[in-house]
């Protein structure tokens, strides 16, 4: 399926998805990572270098987004996690807080026809106390609209944070385990899984942090016990479908080995094999 090009004039700097020429390396069949997250981050600094504030920087992200997903769909990832807001961001200031709020509730109004069209499945992980009704009206709606598609499915991580998912998910246990539903010996991974934000989202193959910056920043933990890690210094509103590429072709020359090892001895030169 090739997507359709989106225009849009609120996105700041307008920056087209192009389908021509952009062609992502053949990759061999059952190679590309089948779930990518990403932290979208620098637009803060992108702006600053540029004598702009930080909502601006965030403003020129969105067309970072959407050339994103276009790559991944070109690609043929089928999972693509993105970092919109963490619990973590309610400490920055409230002007900033309220922008973001507002910005994320009208990026899927503006967008969530365009990726309709191009078959995305948006779907939503995060908490709900605090975060807008606004914004979680326009994240259910997306998720209704979408909810047939299977070309890439786009999970918005707003509200989000690693470690209170796990915490919301023991709770929950801990809940049904002083109600006699659940043996305490019965707690395992499995039963920790269902009980996440997104039950069936399957394992992060590829974890892409843009910015230079090298850490989780508390994002889909539980998610990421073995997905590679690569972090490029490209910051969030530069950020193209050709840096995810690059992320990709870095993924493919790992070895992943869950835990696991071969034995295999150097063999001294001149030596027999």
């Amino acid at each position: 399926m090739t997507p359709k090009a989106y225009t849009h004039k609120d996105a700041v700097p307008y920056r087209p998805v192009d389908w021509t020429g952009l062609y992502p390396p053949a990759y061999e069949k059952g190679t590309v990572p089948h779930h990518v997250a990403i932290v979208m981050d620098g637009n803060g600094r992108w702006a600053n270098r540029r004598g702009l504030t930080r909502v601006e920087g965030h403003k020129a992200g969105e067309a970072a987004l959407l050339d994103v997903v276009a790559g991944a769909i070109q690609a043929g990832v089928k999972h693509l996690s993105v970092y919109a807001f963490s619990t973590e961001n309610w400490s920055r200031s409230p002007d900033e807080v309220r922008f973001l709020m507002g910005f994320n509730r009208d990026v899927l109004h503006r967008r969530r026809d365009q990726l309709n069209e191009w078959g995305v499945r948006v779907r939503w992980a995060g908490r709900r106390p605090r975060l807008w009704s606004s914004v979680i009206k326009e994240l259910q709606y997306a998720e209704q609209l979408t909810a047939d598609n299977d070309v890439l499915t786009l999970t918005m991580c707003v509200n989000y944070g690693g470690r209170v998912e796990l915490v919301d998910a023991m709770k929950q246990i801990a809940e049904e385990v002083a109600a006699g539903r659940v043996r305490p010996s019965a707690v395992s991974e499995k039963l920790i899984r269902r009980h996440l934000y997104l039950p069936d989202m399957p394992d992060v193959d590829l974890f892409v942090r843009s910015s230079g910056e090298q850490r989780t920043s508390n994002f889909l933990l539980w998610e990421s016990a073995y997905a590679e890690f690569v972090f490029l210094d490209t910051l969030w509103p530069d950020f193209s479908r050709q840096d995810l590429w690059e992320a990709i072709d870095r993924y493919l020359g790992r070895n992943r080995r869950f835990g696991g090892a071969v034995d295999t001895p150097h063999v001294a030169r001149g030596g027999n094999a």
